[in-house]
């Protein structure tokens, strides 16, 4: 075992002026700021000079050059340093800018009046880059403590009939709602850092839900994991750091649908920011004490990186000759620009009705059918050239935990395949982390449909999923000989 050293930095990444709310199917120009976003970066560094450099942004989505980028910025202010053990994950707000440049009709055009995602690209990686500089700068010797805290948050956002179809956010009112597609876990895996006096500087906190309580509001927003990093401020001070990490949670949601929004906050506002913060705050003080009594100065510590080739999700010839009928019905009833200006007036008749939880869209709308369809086809036509997705595997060791990254939503049921059968103490999952490939949906969501099991919102299916929990099993094993 070799002694650790630790640098945290944080930077502040929020824009100036109105932006385009990145997210939904529909322009969100945002109007004014509810919590500032930020960029946390933790640099970790061993005495045999084994290197991790994890940076957690406030952004919904990038694609992996964003993070090949970043990287080619910071190589040439630190030339010694690899940097292919720099990664990039996400907490999945709603409510900050997009990071990459959209064309097309409706919701996938730039809007004159907000900033330019290409711009904002700019402003987020210099200001990233300097953060990570600062942390590997601040490297000093360290301590960690890992724990598991518990607290309400992630809910299975999925609703099942008994027609055989699940819809997300769908109502559990219904005479026909048999149930949650999925389960949920409650667990906060969490690593605390300590300077050499045993103060606590920071804590990287990890759980199976996305920070998008406020995702369909119109304001900029770190949402609760800016709450938390808050908090924890005001109680060790300014200087100490939160780094976000979102678990597998592409099935989940920070709402108890069969619960209706009865006895608590919707959670679609910033009163459910508040009390999800204070219940993960809760957490991290219901474990500290007992961290605080088994610091490693000399934690084993090892970090692996690898590139795994997943089977991409098919359509088969039946699906693409049934999505161009329905594509051509749908266009002969009402053309994709028209059915586009129905669903946006639809949606803000929706935000207009007093005390109505959102979503405020509808994923059965015509225009979001034809969005479907358009996928099925482009699908098909590509499939053949590029039949697989390439994505990059972070394994890392730190004492008895394991750090494992996927760039996927990935859902639940993965993650708790892999922490079941992980050999480490304790397992923390970054999903959407070193890129974005879309949801990864479990073979149940496949057959039951609905937004979220479709080939329109990811790139690898079930089967893929399947092969990555094995891959991510193997790597984990792997750090421990």
């Amino acid at each position: 075992m070799s002694q650790l050293r630790i640098g945290w930095a944080e930077i502040d990444t929020t824009p100036e002026g109105p932006v385009d709310l990145s997210g939904q199917y529909y322009h969100r120009v945002s109007k004014g700021i509810h919590s500032r976003l930020s960029a946390t970066v933790l640099a970790l560094e061993s005495e045999t000079g084994e290197v991790a450099i994890s940076v957690s942004l406030d952004l919904v989505a990038i694609r992996e050059d964003f993070q090949t980028e970043l990287r080619a910025m910071v190589a040439l202010e630190l030339p010694d340093l690899d940097v292919s053990k720099l990664f990039v994950n996400l907490i999945h707000t709603h409510n900050a800018p997009a990071v990459d440049s959209i064309t097309g009709l409706g919701w996938l055009a730039e809007l004159p009046e907000a900033l330019k995602a290409a711009d904002y690209r700019k402003f987020i990686l210099m200001k990233v880059k300097t953060a990570v500089i600062d942390a590997w700068n601040n490297r000093a010797p360290a301590g960690v403590a890992s724990a598991l805290g518990f607290a309400r948050v992630g809910h299975c956002r999925r609703a099942v009939y008994a027609n055989g179809t699940a819809e997300m956010y769908g109502r559990t009112d219904r005479d026909d709602f048999i149930g949650m597609e999925g389960g949920e876990n409650s667990g906060v895996d969490l690593l605390f850092t300590f300077d050499a006096n045993r103060r606590p500087t920071g804590v990287v906190l990890n759980l199976a839900c996305p920070s998008q309580v406020m995702e369909a509001t119109y304001q900029i927003s770190s949402d609760f994991m800016g709450e938390v990093r808050q908090r924890l401020k005001d109680q060790f001070g300014e200087s100490f750091r939160t780094l976000g990490q979102i678990s597998a949670a592409g099935c989940q949601s920070p709402r108890d649908l069969t619960r209706n929004y009865k006895g608590e906050p919707d959670f679609w506002r910033a009163d459910g920011v508040v009390e999800i913060g204070r219940r993960l705050v809760a957490a991290v003080n219901g474990t500290l004490r007992d961290a605080s009594a088994r610091i490693d100065f000399a934690p084993a510590f090892t970090h692996r990186v690898k590139t795994l080739k997943l089977p991409r999700r098919r359509a088969t010839y039946q699906d693409y000759v049934a999505a161009r009928k329905n594509l051509a019905d749908l266009e002969a009833r009402l053309p994709e620009a028209e059915a586009y200006r129905q669903f946006c007036d639809e949606v803000h008749h929706h935000e207009k009705i007093h005390g109505r939880p959102g979503p405020y869209d509808s994923k059965l709308h015509h225009f979001v059918l034809i969005q479907n369809n358009q996928a099925v086809i482009a699908r098909y036509e590509q499939q053949d050239v590029e039949p697989s997705f390439s994505m990059e595997l972070h394994a890392l060791r730190i004492g008895s935990c394991a750090w494992v990254t996927n760039p996927f939503e990935l859902y639940l049921d993965f993650g708790d395949q892999i922490k079941a059968r992980s050999p480490s103490g304790q397992t923390f999952i970054v999903q959407l982390c070193a890129g974005g490939g879309g949801y990864l949906p479990s073979a149940r969501a496949e057959q039951l449909g609905g937004y979220g099991g479709l080939i329109i919102n990811g790139q690898v299916g079930s089967d893929g999923g399947k092969m990555l929990v094995d891959a991510t099993i193997q790597a984990i094993a792997e750090l421990w000989p």
